[in-house]
């Protein structure tokens, strides 16, 4: 094109310069940074969380009552195999609530019964698999749970598992 005598000539640096992408950048990536952070606060329950902030002095070992335990003496379980019988020999502790081991003690027959009656039931090729003392113990708890009550009973404890 030609210029024309109203138009001056064009100088490249009186040119407006093109806006550089520089702030837009920094802008998106401060807002990721600033949202990721509100995204953790929230989630992590730091801030708009519902439940009440525990009290520092609830959460020390010392306010806590020490765990009181009955013992579960030897068992010892003929298994039926097909020749050559084998043998389980169990030992377990039961973890009763807040100092209500007599409570308990009045259910040990119960107990020996449960824990009996499902070892027995227990097919011996299951007990050569590597998982078995977690499913044991989470069966053995809430069978005995079922017998004495949930709030009587907290955990059942496996001290001794011989397969011989």
């Amino acid at each position: 094109m030609s210029q024309t005598a109203d138009e001056p000539p064009v100088d490249p640096e009186t040119l407006p310069k093109k806006s550089s992408l520089k702030p837009i950048l920094m802008g998106a990536v401060g807002a990721l940074v600033l949202g990721g952070g509100g995204f953790y606060a929230v989630y992590s329950g730091l801030i708009l969380s519902n439940e009440p902030k525990p009290a520092a002095h609830a959460d020390s070992a010392d306010s806590r009552p020490a765990p009181v335990y009955m013992p579960i003496e030897q068992l010892t379980l003929s298994l039926a195999t097909p020749g050559a019988s084998q043998h389980l020999r169990l030992s377990a502790h039961i973890e009763v609530a807040d100092n209500r081991l007599a409570e308990a003690e009045q259910f040990r027959p119960r107990f020996l019964s449960v824990i009996n009656t499902y070892l027995r039931a227990i097919e011996p090729r299951d007990l050569e698999d590597p998982t078995i003392l977690i499913r044991l113990r989470a069966q053995l708890l809430r069978r005995l749970q079922m017998v004495a009550g949930e709030d009587l009973i907290n955990d059942f404890l496996i001290t001794e598992f011989i397969l011989n």
